[in-house]
């Protein structure tokens, strides 16, 4: 029995609440196949990004909860629908022209545009596990070409092609007239060009196991459907890989709402329960679109990593996965700081506020300890000030700062490195520093004269308390005092609590800034 048995049965956390509807799905007891299985699918057309992970990282989280609350095994699948035609181009890959001329084949047929691996396919394949190895996720990497090509999937294909009729039945409704000519949940790969075919089906035998088409040439043809000779429409697909798996949990966008209630159907129709299906809301990229593999619009993974550390991504997947949400490079600061205050808060709190707690569930019950507080905003304001990537010099201004422990050297070493990345990428283009009137200059000399009059070691909340007093006489709102503070000495619309900022740049060239600003 886990410690957070108890109270992961009352916590109002939705993976504790996901994995409540699942233990009561299976009504308590372990399935005939001896585990429940968490499925994640993804389709290796364009490279994995973040929502890619994301979709990895918040069903962990359900199957850690869920591991929490009962005894019964469990078991994630990673499903790559690399045997999927190649349908378009990604906008983002190289050697665009060149891949026009695999369009139609399977992923796994399509030449590697980076020239690494012997497909694309294997490409996108190979980044998606790359990157959740680095995670650290437990899982069973599973490609579609192979389960085809196996005979993994036979039994699962006649079943389709045993109830072809009533999943044609159920489909078509679905679909508009001019598709409806044409549709049938069997896509024949064709032995002359290998390209997977969208073409009409004329018979099919459940005796024979074949299917009879109209072939590239205009001629019939007649195949078997099993042994990778045919692949399924990808609807149809998903719902038989559910029944040959027996998937009992697995996530999916809001986008595929439709797509869910139909392969549930037809799961149905091939003899078994669909999963438990859980919808998260879809991220966009900065201008409010959905992110899309083939455009490569948003975040890629290792953008992220550039500019902040791996429990900072999975933090903010945690949060209100039912919340459409930005996903863009401005988001990596806050998520960084809200990841690192939850860490250092984590080990006060009582039993039933950790099974609360996002940190539960990124770091599994095992955060990082003795970290001490020290903001990525605040580093990053530093580094804009000093505008320089000597992590040397910094360090200089930061140990005037605080002494810290050796964990957080370790932790602020680390993130230097995304800050000094972030300023130069996103920080250093952009500043635009307010050249100031005469009523603001009266106001900023006050500020230099009260701080210059401070001890040097001064803490920040002290410091706080003067530039918010100045700031609070002046008259003006608060919010428009610090706004002026962070355009006029940071050259940025915002910016850090400016009492500690000024504590870690140290407030004799705190002085020096004000200064500066108000000779501009």
């Amino acid at each position: 029995m886990t410690k957070f048995k108890e109270v992961g049965l009352t916590s109002k956390a939705w993976p504790f609440e996901e994995a409540r509807k699942l233990l009561q799905r299976i009504n308590n007891k372990t399935p005939e196949k001896g585990y429940v299985l968490f499925e994640t699918g993804y389709g290796p057309s364009g490279l994995p990004h973040i929502g890619t992970f994301g979709e990895v990282a918040r069903t962990t989280m359900v199957m850690y909860a869920f591991n929490q609350i009962s005894d019964i095994p469990t078991k994630l699948v990673a499903f790559s629908d690399d045997l999927d035609g190649f349908r378009k181009v990604p906008t983002n890959v190289p050697n665009q022209e060149e891949l026009k001329n695999y369009l139609g084949l399977p992923l796994t047929k399509v030449k590697d545009p980076f020239g690494l691996y012997n497909s694309f396919g294997e490409h996108n394949n190979a980044k998606l596990q790359e990157f959740l190895d680095k995670f650290g996720f437990k899982y069973e990497f599973y490609s579609a070409t192979k389960c085809y090509t196996s005979g993994m999937m036979d039994k699962a294909l006649m079943q389709v092609l045993k109830h072809y009729d009533e999943i044609i039945n159920v489909v078509l409704p679905t679909l508009g007239n001019e598709r409806k000519e044409t549709y049938s949940p069997f896509l024949p790969i064709s032995p002359k060009s290998g390209k997977v075919l969208q073409t009409k089906v004329v018979s099919h035998s459940y005796e024979d196991g074949t299917i009879t088409y109209i072939d590239e040439d205009g001629r019939e043809a007649t195949t078997k459907v099993i042994g990778g000779a045919c692949k399924l429409q990808w609807k149809v697909d998903w719902a038989m890989r559910w029944y040959a798996l027996e998937v009992d949990y697995e996530m999916s966008g809001k986008d595929l709402i439709p797509s869910v209630e139909l392969s549930s159907k037809i799961c149905k129709i091939l003899g078994k329960q669909p999963p438990l299906s859980f919808t998260y809301e879809l991220f966009l990229d900065d201008k409010g679109e959905k992110i899309s593999k083939s455009k490569g619009n948003g975040l890629s993974i290792e953008e992220w990593l550039r500019y902040g550390n791996q429990e900072s991504l999975a933090y903010y997947m945690y949060q209100k996965p039912r919340t459409a949400k930005r996903l863009y490079f401005d988001v990596i600061p806050k998520s960084i700081d809200e990841w690192l205050s939850s860490v250092i808060k984590y080990d006060t709190l009582e039993l039933q506020a950790k099974a609360e707690n996002p940190i539960l569930f990124v770091h599994q019950d095992n955060p990082p300890q003795n970290l001490e507080e020290i903001s990525f905003s605040l580093l990053l304001n530093l580094v804009s000030v000093i505008n320089s990537d000597d992590k040397a010099l910094i360090w200089q201004f930061i140990n005037k700062y605080k002494v810290l422990n050796e964990e957080t050297v370790k932790l602020v070493d680390e993130f230097l490195d995304y800050t000094i990345n972030y300023y130069n990428d996103f920080v250093k283009p952009t500043i635009s520093y307010k050249i100031l009137n005469a009523e603001e200059k009266v106001l900023l000399t006050s500020l230099a004269e009260k701080l210059a009059e401070l001890k040097e070691d001064t803490e920040g909340k002290d410091v706080q308390s003067v530039v918010y007093s100045i700031g609070k006489e002046s008259g003006m709102e608060l919010r428009d005092w610090f706004k002026l503070l962070y355009e006029s000495l940071l050259g940025q619309s915002e910016g850090p609590r400016m009492g500690n900022f000024f504590v870690l740049y140290g407030l004799k060239n705190s002085v020096e800034l004000i200064n500066k600003a108000i000779a501009k």
